[in-house]
């Protein structure tokens, strides 16, 4: 049941094949309305279409509140999209910073290509689906230089193992509680520990996002997949985010604070402005709604409640540094990185070979990536480097420029993506997903319990929750 969506190993190829002469995807949008659209007090004022069709507000402009806002305006429906942020895309988001190279600082990649949504969608954008080519890879460590894969295999395998056969056994524990009892934990080498938490690390918690503390072993990969292999996208998932947004009214920098509903209909309401509909499509992230950023006026169902409660977002960021020339291995694009600081700079991606560019990116997952947002852009980068430094035993020259992500304390994410922690039957998703009295519909990657975790799960949660709109007509 080990399922690997392995971006680490395998990002580079794709934009090494595909980004050549591509130009920047500037998914940023200008402040307030957009393409053609009408002020924020517009919908009040607008008659209920005829033919069964109504007055729609989707909230956030994620790869959920995209589809559905499509999906309802083709049927009819009069639909205005409520988003937080300058931009569409939400936790998809291809960064134009450095002009010769678009870089996405959310999702990256497609999971399974055939019949996926996203490969449709990538085609009608115009953008390149290259196939991962999963490259060799180089280990190193803070006590013994460089690690062989022959050390590491038995300890992978051993590790598979146990989680196999505590999810044979309804084994409802956490990842490191089954692994710590299997292994003994107090008797291992300290060297053999940090090996092991290495290996929990680029497996499951860069995965899944989630720490091995809180990721169920018998849950925690409990989903769906589509065939054909994984791909990226080139120049970047902006591609989807301009197709989709494109034709839509949405109004930018309106963060909702609450949404009072009953039988007549719903107000949608944010610092500056209030929007009423026959019927919303709330698509924020778990985070926001974990956070209690948005006040629902009747308060949802306890069975809404209770999974928004019990399920949970998980922490993966990214640190692009950009040097003057490669002072790294050029052989490997993946690098790992052992130490007893679990987690820390643990998995890093090289551009040298496929791109010809002097670009590393690092990786903090889970608790650790939620650790170093503590930390300011210049603790960050030295973090990094004396990571770096340690890896290839050298002084490392300062980058050039860098990308940092914090995406558990934005305010607009609350996280990377959601996950399985222990106790949460992936059931608690189909109640997050049930309409309120027909009135409220709630969708996103955390929504869907098939495939979330994904972009595709949150496009295809839009389009369900667009469906269940109109089907409660």
């Amino acid at each position: 049941m080990m399922q690997r969506r392995r971006f680490i190993r395998a990002w580079l190829a794709a934009w090494g094949l595909a980004l050549g002469g591509c130009g920047a995807a500037d998914t940023r949008a200008e402040t307030g309305s957009r393409a053609g659209a009408a002020p924020a007090a517009w919908l009040p004022t607008v008659d209920a279409p005829a033919d069964g069709a109504r007055r729609v507000v989707v909230v956030g402009a994620g790869m959920a509140g995209l589809a559905a806002a499509r999906e309802l305006q083709a049927w009819g429906d009069t639909v205005v999209v409520i988003e937080a942020r300058d931009r569409a895309g939400g936790r998809t988001w291809t960064s134009a910073a450095w002009p010769d190279l678009p870089l996405d600082l959310g999702a990256s990649w497609i999971h399974g290509v055939d019949g996926n949504p996203m490969s449709d969608l990538a085609a009608l954008a115009g953008a390149r689906l290259v196939p991962i080519d999963l490259e060799a890879n180089r280990v190193f460590s803070s006590f013994a230089g460089e690690i062989a894969d022959a050390t590491l295999a038995p300890w992978r395998e051993r590790l598979e193992s146990i989680i196999s056969d505590a999810q044979d056994a309804d084994d409802d524990a956490s990842v490191h509680d089954v692994v710590a009892a299997s292994l003994d934990w107090e008797s291992l080498a300290d060297t053999d520990r940090w090996t092991v938490l290495y290996l929990l690390n680029s497996m499951l918690e860069h995965e899944y996002a989630g720490s091995i503390e809180r990721l169920s072993t018998y849950w925690y990969d409990d989903a769906g997949e589509y065939g054909g292999g994984d791909a990226f996208l080139a120049p970047g998932y902006g591609a989807i985010v301009d197709l989709l947004a494109s034709e839509l009214t949405i109004e930018y920098q309106q963060p909702v604070r609450q949404i009072r509903w009953d039988d007549a209909g719903v107000t949608v309401v944010s610092a500056g402005a209030s929007w009423q509909a026959d019927q919303v499509v709330i698509t924020v992230p778990l985070g926001v709604l974990r956070a209690g950023s948005i006040e629902f006026v009747p308060a949802l169902p306890a069975s809404h409640r209770a999974a928004i409660a019990a399920l949970e977002m998980g922490t993966l960021n990214k640190c692009y540094l950009r040097f003057a020339e490669v002072f790294w291995p050029t052989d490997a694009d993946w690098l790992g990185y052992i130490s007893p600081e679990r987690g820390l700079w643990a998995e890093w991606v090289s551009l040298a070979r496929v791109l010809g560019q002097p670009v590393l990116l690092g990786f903090n997952a889970a608790d650790q990536g939620r650790d170093i947002e503590r930390l300011s852009d210049g603790q960050i980068v030295a973090s990094a480097l004396d990571a770096l430094g340690t890896m290839f035993d050298i002084d490392v020259p300062q980058p050039l420029a860098v990308q940092i992500t914090r995406w558990a304390s934005d305010p607009f994410a609350g996280g990377s993506y959601s996950y399985n922690p222990v106790g949460a039957d992936p059931a608690l998703r189909d109640a997050l997903a049930a309409p309120v009295r027909d009135r409220l519909f709630i969708a996103g990657e955390a929504t869907h319990r098939e495939h979330h975790a994904t972009t595709h799960g949150a496009y295809l949660s839009g389009m369900r929750a667009a469906q269940l709109a109109r089907d409660a007509r």
